[in-house]
């Protein structure tokens, strides 16, 4: 009888020493991607300077040609840090969505986050055509990216304090869901209006930061995003044991004594401000939060966010740097729109999941 008992044991402490190699040697192997892509999108571009000297100027030391130093210090660096935070929040927020709202198709932006920072940078330089003072704003500099950054704050701000007004009074996480599209469609309203009274200086000013970029985040910008994105992933790590909670029904995780309602409340919280900060400072980045909890799953084989949550910081970042990359179009002057590129990335993989989902019913 001992024998019959030990022998499952051992069998299932083997399996799960298996899975840990497995999924150890994927960390190191995401590890060492997320290094040689943030080198590689420092390295190219415009200007393609050498790994090696890329690593010299990062590492304080002299370098062939001052001006390496200058494009990869002023420009090339903090535009590499902050597709690497974009990528992890971006992913990181997409995952947590998908787990409250059960939907594999469900982003960051589905609460209408990012339509409220739209309509923040809307109304900064929109509104102010309809007015009439464009000329005396420009003069005085109130139009600038700063003013852009705090429009964009107060607009996400302004939807995520609705959402979580209604998340406290609202029991069902479906309802919360069509409320929050509400919300997005309401502010992309007000936008549209702003648009069709608008010059067509301001329409383009706009639809260039709806493009999105990370080229635009300067290092006193990001002296503010990366505290509070780095402050946010922490969150998320440590809510891994409630989304797995989620992942059995709402109505199970009440019975094993999980707050539903405060869990909630974390969840859209940290992933509202995930999404808003990267909308703010790089406007609304898509697809990268769709496609990366798909890949993450389909790479670890999980469904654990002990695991997931850390893939998708790994792979979001990796992601992030290559679209970056690949808008660059390197050794030429010409720069791609980053959400055609992510789109391209994104796509694939959304219409993989669909179709695999529809193959397994």
């Amino acid at each position: 009888m001992s024998l019959i008992k030990h022998k499952p044991n051992k069998l299932i402490k083997s399996k799960n020493r298996h899975i840990l190699e497995i999924n150890s040697l994927l960390f190191l192997i995401l590890f060492i991607g997320l290094i040689l892509f943030f080198l590689i999108d420092i390295a190219l571009g415009s200007v393609h300077i050498p790994i090696q000297e890329v690593i010299t100027i990062l590492l304080g030391q002299e370098t062939t040609k001052a001006t390496w130093t200058t494009i990869i210090w002023k420009f090339r660096l903090p535009k590499a840090i902050t597709a690497t935070l974009a990528g992890a929040a971006l992913g990181t927020s997409g995952l947590q969505m998908q787990t409250l709202f059960r939907n594999p198709v469900a982003g960051p932006f589905i609460l209408g986050i990012s339509s409220g920072a739209s309509l923040g940078v809307a109304l900064a330089i929109l509104a102010v055509s309809i007015t009439g003072i464009t000329e005396l704003l420009q003069k005085l500099a109130i139009i600038s990216d700063f003013s852009l950054i705090v429009a964009a704050s107060l607009g996400a701000a302004l939807v995520l304090g609705l959402v979580l007004i209604v998340s406290r009074r609202v029991q069902d996480t479906m309802t919360l869901l069509i409320l929050g599209l509400l919300f997005g469609y309401a502010t992309g309203a007000i936008v549209s209006i702003l648009l069709n009274f608008s010059e067509t200086q301001q329409i383009q000013s706009y639809l260039q930061w709806t493009v999105g970029s990370f080229a635009a985040v300067t290092w006193r910008q990001l002296l503010v995003l990366a505290p509070v994105v780095l402050l946010a992933l922490l969150v998320s790590v440590m809510l891994s044991k409630s989304l797995n909670t989620l992942l059995l029904g709402e109505n199970y995780a009440r019975s094993l004594g999980l707050s539903v309602q405060q869990a909630r409340f974390w969840i859209i919280t940290s992933a509202s401000i995930l999404s808003g900060a990267i909308t703010v400072f790089c406007g609304p980045i898509a697809f990268l939060g769709v496609a990366v909890p798909h890949l993450c799953r389909s790479l670890f084989q999980t469904s654990d966010h002990r695991i997931l949550v850390p893939a998708v910081i790994f792979v979001g970042a990796i992601l992030a740097l290559l679209a970056d990359l690949l808008s660059q179009l390197p050794g030429s002057q010409i720069v791609l729109p980053l959400n055609s590129v992510t789109a391209l990335i994104g796509t694939p993989v959304v219409t993989w999941v669909i179709l695999h989902r529809h193959s397994h019913t």
